[in-house]
């Protein structure tokens, strides 16, 4: 029996997810208990210090099941897509009520406010796919546990985008970071994940999940607006037949370029294309 991929399947030496009892060993087994995020965004590392690297950033809303909680962090599993590690426990909502709230960002980023009124000072900044339960609506504003959202930056989570490669498209000039998945910073497979999830499509985190994942394999000679390359360690979305938009570390932001110069570029650090993945959803123009 193969090993299971520890990004996404919580087991340690002394402790793993119940769920995983017979397929790996460990001092002891938990059921975890439910929690939600309660910041903006919250970095998930490879380790409980801060000093260890940022895989991935998990999102106001989004929940989480907890395994551990010790020395001020907590070892959790993420609803969203089995993602692993750990996260501050300060950023935890003992109650996981925002998973089912029904209402996501739909825009990069947006103010949370005291009051329903633009003048007042922010209390928070909420990252596009945060998730929040409006409890009710006053003028241009909706309301919530924290505060008030202006109403057109929010959608039912139940509606999706029409096209995911719009919503990336709203991210050009963003800075990157590894393991960023906000306008604050965003990495390559971040990019795609946020996008495709606005349009309610699962995808993995990392690019080699979701290159195994995603779609089906077509050759890159009749590429079209919504393929995405992978390169190792490295993925892109066509906004049409010839043009890339990609989060890199070469420009340090989210940008567009011809495929060829990227590819030339890359391909002088030692990387070829893998493979390009057409997704079965049909995206708009």
């Amino acid at each position: 029996m193969s090993t299971p991929d520890p990004r996404l399947h919580a087991f340690r030496p002394d402790l793993a997810a119940s769920a995983l009892r017979g397929q790996v060993a460990a001092d002891r087994y938990a059921d975890g208990t439910p929690a939600s995020v309660a910041v903006g965004h919250a970095a998930l590392r490879r380790a409980p210090t801060d000093a260890a690297p940022m895989d991935t950033e998990i999102l106001f809303g989004q929940r989480v099941t907890v395994y551990e909680t010790r020395d001020g962090w907590a070892w959790v599993q993420c609803a969203l897509d089995s993602y692993v590690g750990y996260v501050r426990a300060e950023v935890l909502a003992a109650e996981a009520d925002a998973g089912a709230s029904g209402y996501r960002v739909a825009v990069p980023r947006t103010w949370v406010y005291p009051a329903p009124d633009i003048k007042t000072p922010p209390v928070l900044a909420l990252p596009m796919n945060a998730r929040l339960a409006v409890e009710e609506s006053e003028g241009r504003f909706a309301a919530f546990d924290r505060g008030f959202v202006v109403a057109d930056h929010l959608r039912p989570i139940a509606e999706p985008e029409p096209d995911f490669v719009a919503v990336a498209e709203r991210f050009p000039g963003a800075p990157y970071l590894w393991g960023g998945k906000t306008w604050s910073g965003i990495d390559c497979s971040g990019l795609v994940q946020v996008a495709l999830e606005a349009a309610g499509h699962a995808a993995p985190r990392d690019t080699d999940l979701q290159q195994a994942a995603l779609g089906e394999a077509v050759p890159d000679s009749d590429l079209q607006r919504g393929d995405l390359v992978f390169w190792r360690g490295h993925v892109g979305v066509m906004l049409d037949a010839e043009t890339l938009l990609h989060a890199n570390a070469h420009h340090m932001q989210v940008a567009r370029e011809p495929l060829v110069a990227a590819r030339a570029r890359i391909a002088r650090a030692g990387a070829e294309v893998l493979s390009v993945r057409r997704l079965d959803r049909p995206v708009q123009n």
